[in-house]
């Protein structure tokens, strides 16, 4: 059993290291905005992407663009050599996950006190070549056949 663990451990490592990614902890944006405009950018070529949250007039969109240009420089820092352009790169997921939330007080009318919630969130945004995406998911499904 302890095996088995450790060799999808393993395997799930190996696929992180394939993988072209970038993360932004604690950001203090509330989950509900920060998707708003990950969802925008899932599935979109990676210049396209970089010009809508460019041109975007949401708050969340500048930090999320920052956070894509990170995932483009790790995915060039693992393939030198290689031009931007020809990569054909591809956002293939985007997503928030709720992070820890500050719960706060405020003063209310009669002496009373509201309580706030000030929540935050966890980005991660994965790129990858177009065609490097589609070689993978042939290969998946000639092993489901096998």
């Amino acid at each position: 059993m302890g095996a088995r663990k450790r060799n999808s451990a393993n395997k799930r490592k190996e696929e992180k290291q394939n993988k072209y990614y970038a993360v932004l902890r604690n950001c203090p944006t509330s989950p509900r905005k920060m998707r708003l405009v990950t969802d925008m950018i899932k599935g979109v070529e990676v210049n396209k992407a970089l010009d809508m949250l460019k041109f975007s007039s949401k708050e969340a969109s500048r930090k999320v663009e920052k956070l894509l240009l990170s995932a483009i420089a790790n995915w060039q820092a693992k393939n030198e050599g290689v031009k931007i352009e020809e990569s054909n790169l591809v956002v293939i997921e985007a997503y928030v996950d709720v992070s820890r939330t500050l719960k706060r007080i405020q003063p209310a009318p009669q002496g009373r006190a509201h309580r706030i919630k000030k929540r935050s969130n966890h980005v991660t945004i994965v790129i990858d070549s177009l065609n490097a995406t589609v070689e993978q998911e042939v290969v998946k499904e000639q092993e489901n056949q096998a």
